[in-house]
Order: structure tokens, then sequence, then C-alpha cells
């Protein structure tokens, strides 16, 4: 592995979680916070939106309605006009349920004066069309301005949850002249075994699955290391960093899914801290499939020139993880993203298809087919009940590699006697990989006696690559 500026590298694991943590408060639960957040004006309505999440039905499904309070303009308040705000629920299947268009035209959420005569709907209301599976629902909640007060509480109320499903709500007016209009308040979304919302809930379980696996490799590989702790390789002690860091991964993010999905709270400490150890072990990973692919410990002793190129890869790639980790996991929690995620996801992917796609060519083909089909055929998450296996599948994709790594490297009584052929100084190296110079040679392991005349063909071809 290449050396590396250990401190550098610790100070930045260390203040870069802190730093980004100011930006985030403690995220409780499925619980959606609205701190004095504005209305935006679409189409004919004012809207503010108020969460998406996926719900298993159950008796103890539900979504609760604390302290909502709607706050008008002072302006408004002096005029003393009534005003009506609205929350709707709704299904991703009952979508169609909400709003209605006249003639043909652009669809309205709010009731028209053609509307009204169309449909039969009350003006300056949310167009509501009864479910066909339960005329209740979608679920209509209201909160009206009277005289000259500032304020408008919402009812206390909460929904239970009777069909598996897409949850989304919005917060409605259809009064145009109540132009910045604010809401406070929380409403909070609980699934039948706790807080954690539908998407994340199977995670949980999979985690302990994977911290036994983990737990399992660990034993298997330090029986080894430590039988043959006079013979270990560089790289072997590197593969042992990235056991253990997948170990406490594993292992931590279950105790984050536990807390909060008993207690409805994410500690922000926690949470960021294991988001940080996530981060840093894909880094690892990433970086020591890297160097095996280079020749590191096959048919190289150092990655002569190329070891500050990939260090600085390797911390760049980890800063981008950091930073778009934080934004998934600390804050509130949505089972829809949300676009500004775009913008810290792009650095992320392409640094890691920098890193790995020649490795992954075909799989990575498979898998962004199969991503845009889901996104062109599922815009609204109604296959949010195994959108988890995403997250899943590279956890276990990096757990097969490693178990892969761990076999063929395998401590042993013979890992120092041998040495590494087509030796050559740094200078040369570099000079190799630009010119692509002909060479001939035999196989790439030799025994520790140096062989001072040749290369193989398949080191010509790897210092091309490089």
């Amino acid at each position: 592995m290449p050396t590396m500026d250990l401190g550098k590298l610790t100070r930045l694991a260390l203040f870069l979680p802190l730093i980004l943590s100011f930006h985030f408060k403690i995220s409780e639960s499925s619980a959606h916070i609205y701190p004095s957040q504005p209305f935006h004006d679409v189409g004919n309505s004012l809207l503010l939106y108020g969460g998406s999440e996926g719900i298993f039905a159950s008796s103890r499904s539900f979504i609760r309605f604390e302290n909502i309070t709607l706050w008008r303009t002072n302006d408004l308040q002096r005029k003393g006009r009534n005003g009506l705000v609205q929350a709707v629920i709704f299904e991703a299947s009952d979508r169609n349920s909400i709003g209605g268009s006249a003639y043909g035209g652009q669809r309205s959420i709010c009731c028209t004066p053609d509307l009204a005569k169309l449909q039969g709907c009350k003006q300056g209301e949310i167009i509501r069309i009864p479910s066909a599976r339960d005329p209740n629902w979608p679920i209509l909640l209201r909160a009206r301005f009277k005289g000259k007060t500032l304020s408008a509480k919402m009812e206390d109320t909460e929904i239970r949850i009777k069909k598996t499903g897409m949850y989304n709500l919005l917060f409605i007016s259809c009064d145009s002249k109540l132009k910045g209009l604010k809401m406070t308040g929380k409403t909070v979304w609980k699934n039948p075994e706790g807080y954690l919302p539908g998407r994340m809930a199977p995670l949980m379980k999979f985690y302990v699955y994977m911290s036994f696996a983990y737990l399992l490799l660990s034993a298997l590989w330090f029986f080894q290391y430590l039988r043959f702790r006079k013979d270990i390789l560089q790289l072997q002690h590197c593969i042992t960093v990235v056991i253990v860091l997948g170990l406490l991964e594993m292992v931590f993010w279950y105790l984050d899914y536990a807390n909060f999905n008993n207690t409805g709270k994410r500690p922000l400490a926690l949470t960021t801290w294991v988001v940080t150890i996530g981060a840093f072990r894909k880094t690892v990973s990433r970086i020591l499939i890297l160097c095996v692919s280079m020749g590191f410990g096959v048919v190289k002793s150092t990655l002569g020139g190329l070891t500050s190129k990939v260090l600085l890869v390797g911390v760049t790639y980890f800063v981008a993880s950091e930073m778009l980790d934080i934004a998934e996991n600390v804050g509130i929690i949505d089972d829809v993203s949300g676009r500004a995620k775009l913008f810290l996801v792009l650095p992320d992917a392409f640094l890691d298809a920098f890193l790995i796609l020649w490795i992954f060519t075909s799989l990575s083909r498979t898998l962004e087919q199969l991503q845009v089909y889901f996104k062109a055929t599922d815009p609204f998450n109604e296959r949010w009940q195994t959108g988890w296996t995403i997250t899943a599948f590279w956890d276990v994709i990096a757990f097969v590699l490693l178990c892969i790594i761990c076999y063929l490297w395998t401590p042993s009584q013979n890992s120092q006697r041998y040495a590494y052929s087509g030796e050559v100084d740094e200078e040369n190296e570099e000079v190799q990989s630009l010119t692509g110079g002909n060479h001939d040679g035999d196989i790439s392991l030799v025994k520790l006696e140096k062989d001072s005349g040749s290369d193989t063909e398949e080191d010509i071809e790897e210092d091309k690559r490089e």
C-alpha cells in the first residue's frame, strides 16, 4: 500500500465531521419539523411540502399532527380577512384524486369557477376525488384564519394507516391573498415496528446479518493473521484495517438505526461518526482494490510515482463521500430525496466511477440500465418497499470482494518468501508508462533471489494502463 501521511488523514477524519455537523440539527424520527417555513406559489395555489414516506399498514402505523400553526403577515392581520389552509394526505396510487382540469387543459390543485361547474367542487378549496378503495381518502384537514387573528392552528390529530404505500403530505392554500404565509409545528410518521421510515426499516435487520458476517470473516482472518504474524505483508495489514472498519461500520449502523427506531431521534454525534467510519471504510476499500489492481503486492513493492496521485484521489473521495452521506443521513429523513442532493451525488459518483468502473464495467452498465428503468417507470416511488436493496447491494458487493481478497491473501508462512519481479526504479517506471517500451519476461511472482533480467508481458500491459 502506498505510504500515507496518517497524521494529516487522521486530522481530516476528525475535523471534517465536526465542521459539517454545525449545519445540521438532531433529526427527530420520521418527524418532519417546520421551523417557520414559507409557502410557495405553485399554479393557482400556495403550497408547502410536508413530507413523503413509505409506511406499512398496521393499527400501530400513523401520521400525527402536532402544534401545526399557520402564520400570516401583519398587513393581512390588520385587514381582518378570513382565510383557509388545508392539509392533504394521499397515497401515491391516489395522486390523481387531487386536482382536476377543465376542458382538458392544465391540471389545477384548487377549484376554479369552471371546475366548480364541471366537477361540483367548492371554489377556493382543494379538488378532492374520493378514492375507489376508501371514500375517506385522500384525507383533508383544515385551519382557518378568522377576523384579525395573526395565526390559525390546525387541530392535533392522528391519521391511522390501513394500507401499505408511499404517503405524501401537502399543505395548501387556494387563497392567493395569503401570500407570505408561513407554518410552524411538526408531523410524526410511524411504522408498525418503530419510527424508521419504511424504506430504512429492512436495513436494520440487514445490518445485524452483515455484522455477524463481518464477525465471522474477522475470526477467520485474525486466526491466520496471528498464526503467521511474522510473515505478514504490508498489504495484509491494509486488509485487516478494512475488515475492522467494515465490522465497526455495520455494528454502529445497527445501533444508530435501533436507537432511531426506538426513540424517534438520531443523535447528531453518533450518526455523524457512523457516516465517517463508513466513508473511511469505502475509501480504504477502493484504494486497496485500486492498488492491488495496479500490481501492488503482486508484481511491485511500491507504486512509485503514482503514490501521491492515489492518495490525492483517496482523500478527495473521502471528502465527497463524507459530504454525501452526511446530507443523506443527518437531518430530516424523507423517502423521496431532494434535488439539492444531486450536487453532492455527482462528485461522489464521478470519483467512484474513476476508481472502480474498470473493475465493474459490465456490472455498472447493468445497474445503470436498471436504475434508469426504475426512474422512468416509477417516478412516484411506488416501489419504495424494495428501494432498500440498492443500499444493501453495494454493501454485499463490497463484502464479497473483501472475502475474495482475504482468500487470495490469507497470511501464511510463505508470505515473506516472495519478492516482486519487474522491479524498476521510479524514474524508469514513469518513462515506461508514457512510452510503452517493449520488454520480454516470465511469470510475475518469483522466489526471493532477484531475477535480474526480465519483466513480463503482463508488467508491460500494467505499465501501459498506469
